[in-house]
Order: C-alpha cells, then sequence, then structure tokens
C-alpha cells in the first residue's frame, strides 16, 4: 500500500495529465506563471549556477513514456526509488499512471538500502507484469557492494526485473559491468528535466528523439537534442529560454551543456563542457579519465581542476570508497602506477597529480557529485599536507 504522501502526488500526476493543475514537487523559485498545458514544474539541479524551472507540458511526458515503453518492450510494472522532487521521480509516478499498473513505492523519508530495494522488488515481482526500476549509480553500486558483503537479496531481485534504467550521473564502468554480469538488465540512460528525463538509452535516441553534435575539436561536440520530450522553456526566464531552446528548418533544438561523440548513430556523452580542466595549455575531459582511474582503482571517481601556480589547474582525482579513512592521499607507489596507466591511454596531461581517498563522494541532486565540493575537498586536504 502506498505512502498517503506518494498516493496524494500519484493523483496529482493522473489529473495533471489529464488537463489538471501541473505537479510542482518543489516550492516555486518565482511568481511566473506556467504557459497552459504544462503538467509539471520540475527544478534543474543548479550544476551550471542558479537552478531554474522546467515547464513540461503533457504532451512532453506522454511523449517521454511512451518512447520508453516502445524502447523496453513493454509499459511494465514501476517501482519507485527516487525522490519526486527531479524529474526522474516525476517520470516514474507518469510512467506508471498511463500504464495503468500499481507503482511500488517506500515512504519518502525512507533512505535507501538494498534490503528495502529488496523489499519493494519482492512486492512488485509478485504479480505478472515486467517489473522496471531507475536507480542512480550511488544506489546500484550498493546493492552490488552490498552483494558481495554477502547480502545478495536486492541483486538477485533486480536480475529478474524487465529492465533497470540507470542515470543521473555518470555511471562507472566496473560498476555497470559487475551487475550485467549478476545478470541484471541494466540499461544506461542520459538526459536531463529540459529533456522529461533520460531520452538516450545506451547511447540510442528513444523514438522520436534526435541527436546531433556541434563540433568543437576532435570529433567531440556539443550535444544537441530534440524531439516531442522536450520543455516548453524556462520559467521566468526568456532569454535562458531563449540560448538553450533554437527553432530552426529542422525543428526544435535544445543545448545542453554536455560534450559528446556520435559514431554510427551512437552518442556517447564525454562529461561537462564547463567541467573540462585546462592543465599547461592542455585540455582534460574528466570523464575519460574518471573511466581510467575507476577500473584501476574500484571505487567511485571524481576528476576535478584544481588552481595551481605552475600548471593553471592541476588534474586532481578523488575516490569514493565505503570504509576508507576520511582524506587519505593515495601512496606514492599506486599513484606512480595510476598515472603511467592514464597517461598511456589518454596522453601525459590527463595524469592526476594527486588522488585523494574517501570514503564517499560530495552529492547533489538525485546521485549527482558535487564537483564544486570535490574541490573545496581537495583543497582542504591539501591545506593540511
Amino acid at each position: 500500500m502506498l505512502h498517503p504522501e506518494v498516493s496524494a502526488f500519484v493523483d496529482r500526476a493522473r489529473r495533471a495529465l489529464d488537463d489538471g493543475p501541473p505537479v510542482v514537487p518543489l516550492p516555486r523559485l518565482s511568481d511566473a506563471e506556467a504557459p497552459p498545458g504544462t503538467a509539471a514544474v520540475v527544478r534543474t539541479s543548479g550544476s551550471t549556477g542558479t537552478p531554474r524551472e522546467v515547464a513540461l507540458s503533457a504532451a512532453a511526458l506522454r511523449a517521454s513514456a511512451a518512447a520508453t515503453a516502445e524502447r523496453l518492450g513493454s509499459p511494465g510494472r514501476w517501482v519507485l526509488t527516487l525522490p519526486t522532487t527531479h524529474v526522474a521521480g516525476v517520470q516514474v509516478v507518469v510512467r506508471s499512471v498511463l500504464a495503468g499498473t500499481p507503482l511500488v513505492a517506500a515512504p519518502p523519508e525512507a533512505p535507501f538500502t538494498p534490503a528495502g530495494l529488496a523489499d519493494l522488488l519482492a512486492e512488485a515481482l509478485s504479480g505478472h507484469d515486467p517489473v522496471h526500476v531507475s536507480l542512480v549509480p550511488t544506489q546500484l553500486h550498493r546493492v552490488v557492494q552490498a552483494a558481495d558483503d554477502g547480502a545478495p537479496a536486492a541483486l538477485r531481485a533486480l536480475a529478474r526485473c524487465g529492465a533497470v534504467l540507470l542515470g543521473g550521473a555518470a555511471a562507472p564502468a566496473p560498476l555497470v559491468r559487475r551487475a550485467r554480469e549478476a545478470g541484471v538488465p541494466v540499461v544506461r540512460t542520459y538526459g536531463m528535466s529540459e529533456t522529461s528525463g533520460g531520452c538516450v538509452y545506451d547511447g540510442v535516441p528513444l523514438p522520436g528523439v534526435r541527436v546531433r553534435v556541434d563540433p568543437v575539436t576532435g570529433g567531440q561536440g556539443v550535444v544537441e537534442l530534440a524531439g516531442p520530450v522536450l520543455a516548453t522553456g524556462y520559467l521566468g526566464d526568456d532569454a535562458a529560454t531563449a540560448a538553450a531552446f533554437g527553432d530552426g528548418p529542422d525543428g526544435r533544438w535544445f543545448r545542453t551543456s554536455d560534450l559528446g561523440h556520435l559514431q554510427a548513430g551512437v552518442l556517447q556523452v564525454l562529461g561537462r563542457a564547463d567541467d573540462v580542466v585546462v592543465t599547461g595549455g592542455e585540455n582534460v575531459a574528466p570523464a575519460a579519465v574518471e573511466a581510467v582511474l575507476a577500473e584501476l582503482l574500484d571505487g567511485e571517481v571524481c576528476v576535478v581542476g584544481v588552481p595551481d601556480p605552475e600548471w593553471g589547474q592541476a588534474v586532481v582525482a578523488v575516490v569514493g570508497r565505503p570504509g576508507t579513512p576520511a582524506g587519505t592521499w593515495l601512496p606514492t607507489e599506486r599513484l606512480t602506477s595510476a598515472r603511467s596507466e592514464v597517461a598511456a591511454r589518454l596522453g601525459r596531461p590527463a595524469a592526476p597529480r594527486r588522488i585523494l581517498q574517501v570514503p564517499e563522494l560530495p552529492r547533489r541532486g538525485p546521485g549527482k557529485v558535487d564537483r564544486a565540493a570535490v574541490v573545496d575537498l581537495v583543497r582542504r586536504h591539501d591545506a593540511r599536507r
């Protein structure tokens, strides 16, 4: 039985999709009026500055849900593990409402645990519909760690699902590989509030969604998205709307803040354009370094640029691994080995100058790493050296 607060949100979402008042998960930032047809007003994570409010129409939410059902092969029954204050949680509710299948969800205040997830999935899997669930990488990491520590119930339950959507943040390749080896049908998703949530699954756009890359250098460029899933715009910010959304002869496009590469119609996201580290005059894409270090160091990695008098910015990595003593620098021998491997694969400028180990990376939103907080963390530990 759904918690009353979740049940009330489901009812509001159902009415919003039928031209009722829009769902507004968080207190409004402004008194700007939502345009006609708005079904939800969701807030961006504020990763590029001040958070904005995004207006999503019922048509966009319906298109996104329909495209997801088509890609997954069925509408399915959904399990809610994400807060409905973010677009990913809103979309789980929308998919459930449109599918006409009962939603399974924990009380809103309940913290995520592998044991709790196992209980939710057991309830959902007791029926006949395929079961789908959306997770962020941190949640999947905890499930895998629990299995490795002798509590495999949640991992085994995930392996019985029709699809496990993994998004909200970059998923380390070793984590995805470990889960898939256990039989979990992981689908990596890419999208944002402005695209009604995930709109590219395992690098391939959902039906009706188009992707292009505005070239910058070396085959890379800024990712742009189009399709019926796009938001109406930002409430109370016409300038930001005009800068991000553009109409042209081939339709309406949204310009993301991400760098990517398209090959044979498959998108590889390389990280945010404003995350690029410029060290000694060379550009380093943190996502590429993070992928290499995640394989080498068995943890979640965030690579940032820290001010440096010689290099302008020094490439520094922070590795989150539960059980690690707070703030320990990787020993010289292991650092040298890691630097050599990164340099061999990505070039010497990408090799991290230092690697800090912490129990958990700072976060914001639904599982996103807070890069600004990571830089502050590094600078604090540098001051203690």
